[in-house]
């Protein structure tokens, strides 16, 4: 998504600006990740003289010698940790570089590339490039930067939070064919973080797990709405296969796990020839929440794998493959995601270093999850206007979560489960109410029995014109009886 995003971000506003432009957005499944020397190739044949990555490349030397040789001054763009050494290019744009004064670290690919268009439109400026033809208003294409940034999982404070907040307004305008018909797919009424990146990210995300990802891009572009329609609903077809692949490989995961699973071990590595590469980092991330270890999950083809990595807090995955890296070919990422090639016969030996590496850093302690909640407070204190003053702190996300909150002692009625999988209830205290929506809770059905302890995250919810606050349940524990 977040290259994706950028790529579109980037196409768009070159050609505003004058620019003749193209894209080539590598096939993941073919190409892997990264910059591809192919499409350098293929850039030169054309008589392309710029080449810019997004999402990519800070670690491309071989690629960066070959744009070289090709006459092909290269640009990149990228977020992702770099190596000491950076590749030879005309320009490496990063905020992680050592040198980089940009004061905030925390952009996402495709703020990266928004910087990059803010600093060149301003140059133009300068130039008189604009006396002769309209100067682009960049604020428009922010619903582009909100969507890479949110999906991406970038944090949600400093510049982001600003990007984002304005994006998600630009977003819910509706202007832009391909995301208005991608909300028309996905039933989306308003666009939140929350449905970017539950909703609208995963679909526009589908083709690129499981075919070709310049799909995403073509539809974000797309002028005509009838086109961007039907493109929409190809994306929403592609992702209900995904769903069922991912599900598929989900439960392969675990089969494996049931037979080799050790609670004494610090991290998972698993492999396996059936698996599609393009789902298994969401199954990585859903392994992470169930069994909360670094997890590493590997497609093997033809000798090689794979690999997509997630990790836990306190354990810094691109650190781990660094120290990992005499078994792999290739590896880059963050601090929690990260990806991986790797020869099929070092797999063991690599899961044994991994494995190394994570007894080093954590300690059993940080191998049992925790929530860090903001406040304990009363039912009572939930009134319509305080939970409206704290969605103003929106957009949520990692970095600025939303607020998290306890309330004790409290017992339950008028439960129902919902779809086999929810829960819906009214919680009670001390003669006050409140309504209940647990996801995927209905297993817990029991322990709403007694009198119990709530972990919730609080809501307005609208109903029929009507808005009420509901409380969205994130975790609850029985109150032992004192005798």
């Amino acid at each position: 998504m977040d290259g994706i995003t950028a790529s579109a971000l980037l196409v768009e506003n070159l050609r505003s600006f004058g620019a003749p432009v193209d894209y080539y957005i590598p096939l993941r499944l073919v190409d892997g990740y990264g910059l591809s020397g192919e499409a350098l190739q293929r850039a030169a044949d054309s008589g392309a003289k710029v080449a810019v990555s997004v999402d990519c490349g800070v670690s491309a030397h071989k690629e960066a010698r070959l744009a070289k040789k090709l006459g092909l001054d290269l640009i990149i763009t990228d977020h992702h940790q770099p190596p000491e050494q950076l590749p030879e290019a005309l320009a490496v744009i990063n905020p992680h570089r050592p040198d980089c004064a940009f004061p905030d670290k925390g952009l996402a690919g495709v703020g990266v590339a928004f910087m990059l268009l803010v600093a060149l439109r301003s140059r133009l400026r300068q130039k008189g490039w604009f006396q002769d033809r309209p100067e682009p208003d960049l604020r428009c294409s922010l619903d582009l930067v909100a969507l890479g940034t949110i999906a991406d999982i970038a944090p949600l404070n400093g510049l982001n939070r600003i990007l984002v907040k304005a994006g998600l307004t630009v977003l819910n305008q509706g202007q832009r064919p391909g995301i208005a018909a991608l909300r028309e797919v996905a039933d989306v009424k308003e666009v939140n973080c929350g449905s970017v990146g539950f909703r609208l990210a995963p679909r526009l995300n589908a083709a690129g797990r499981l075919q070709d990802a310049a799909q995403g891009v073509g539809l974000l572009l797309e002028a005509s709405p009838v086109k961007a329609l039907e493109s929409a609903r190809q994306l929403d077809d592609c992702n209900r296969q995904r769903q069922m692949i991912e599900q598929q490989t989900l439960e392969q995961a675990l089969e494996q796990l049931a037979e080799t699973y050790d609670p004494a071990q610090r991290s998972i590595v698993l492999a396996d020839p059936e698996w599609h590469s393009g789902v298994i980092g969401i199954v990585a991330s859903r392994l992470v929440e169930r069994f909360y270890r670094p997890t590493v999950l590997i497609a093997v083809e033809n000798g090689i794998g794979k690999g997509s990595a997630r990790s836990i807090r306190g354990f810094h995955l691109y650190r781990a493959l660094h120290d990992s890296q005499q078994h792999l070919s290739a590896y880059g990422g963050h601090e929690f995601a990260a990806g991986l090639s790797i020869p099929a016969d070092n797999i063991d030996a690599f899961a044994s270093t991994f494995e190394t590496v994570a007894e080093k850093e954590l300690s059993n302690d940080q191998l049992q999850p925790r929530h860090l909640f903001d406040q304990e407070v009363l039912l009572e204190e939930l009134t319509p206007q305080t939970v409206a003053e704290l969605e103003r702190l929106a957009p949520f996300g990692v970095g600025n979560p939303q607020p998290l909150l306890v309330a004790r002692q409290l017992r339950a009625q008028q439960v129902q489960i919902l779809g086999d999988k929810h829960l819906r209830f009214t919680a009670l205290q001390g003669g006050y109410s409140q309504a209940c929506i647990a996801f995927g809770m209905a297993e817990r059905i029991d322990e709403l029995a007694g009198e119990f302890d709530l972990l919730f995250t609080p809501g307005i919810n609208e109903w029929r014109g009507r808005s009420s606050v509901q409380l969205k349940v994130k975790d609850l524990r029985a109150v032992e009886s004192v005798l």
